[in-house]
């Protein structure tokens, strides 16, 4: 099981780096699952995670319940939304299209109601990316 969560948080670490080069792709949800998986994996990578300067800070406020900055849950909503749009408009079918309308909205519901919101003064300030 440790190798099964070792390669997934190296999936997941790919896609956070992915995701702050690609501006349809949030890379934050990815960090914080990467860094779930190392924790139960490899500690030195969890440890090399969190000590990015970019990623580290979002991580360790996530993990003590202070939650994320409200620019991240702004960003990650529009990007969610518009990919639900992008995707709406390409299924054919109804059932494809009420899905992808429940999974965002429990995802937003997610990001604005279940997670914190990070006060402005506590927020990274080298926060250019990850976004979403």
């Amino acid at each position: 099981m440790r190798l099964a969560f070792l390669g997934l948080g190296l999936l997941f670490t790919g896609l956070g780096f992915l995701g702050a080069l690609l501006p349809i792709l949030p890379s934050t949800p990815f960090f914080l699952i990467a860094a779930y998986l190392f924790s139960r994996s490899h500690p030195r990578l969890e440890a090399w995670l969190l000590s990015l300067p970019q990623v580290g800070p979002l991580v360790k406020n996530y993990r003590e319940g202070r939650g994320i900055p409200r620019r991240t849950k702004v960003l990650a909503t529009a990007l969610a939304l518009g990919a639900a749009g992008i995707s709406i408009y390409g299924l054919p079918h109804i059932a494809g299209q009420v899905a992808v309308v429940l999974l965002i909205a429990y995802g937003l519901y997610f990001i604005w109601k279940r997670v914190p919101t990070l006060a402005p003064e506590e927020a990274p300030e080298n926060q250019k990316f990850p976004k979403g």
